[in-house]
């Protein structure tokens, strides 16, 4: 005998549209500076009361995160930026021009982690844990 036919398919659920977030273009060159991103953070950690031994877990954190890109956005969730703030407008507590400056990004991601782990690598330890920070 042939199999019962099952019936015509229940309609696909549509599948939720990741926000978007739309960067202006800017004159005057590209908003990516890794190696700036880099050295500047570098430079902020003291203010935030850590020493250089951070440094190196906050590379790991940001680069797995954004990769040091200040317009990297998740497609998915929708963050954005170096630190991947979510939402992105967190970002304004730190500068109006988050959405281009690493240097903004970098300080509210920097006060993130301090207020929020403590420390790069103890964000670093969580990120590793979890896959997220």
């Amino acid at each position: 005998p042939a199999p019962a036919d099952p019936g015509p398919a229940a309609p696909e659920s549509p599948q939720p549209t990741p926000p978007v977030v739309v960067v202006p273009s800017l004159p005057g060159g590209a908003v990516n500076d890794p190696a700036g991103a880099k050295s500047y953070a570098s430079g902020r950690l003291p203010a935030y009361g850590w020493g250089q031994d951070q440094f190196p877990c906050l590379v790991r954190l940001w680069t797995k995160e954004s990769n040091w890109l200040t317009t990297a956005t998740n497609t998915y969730s929708g963050a954005y930026g170096i630190a991947q703030a979510l939402p992105p407008g967190k970002y304004a507590s730190a500068g109006s021009d988050w959405l281009t400056s690493y240097r903004t990004q970098v300080d509210w991601g920097l006060g993130y982690i301090r207020d929020r782990y403590g420390s790069p690598c103890a964000a670093w330890d969580h990120s590793v844990g979890r896959n997220w920070y």
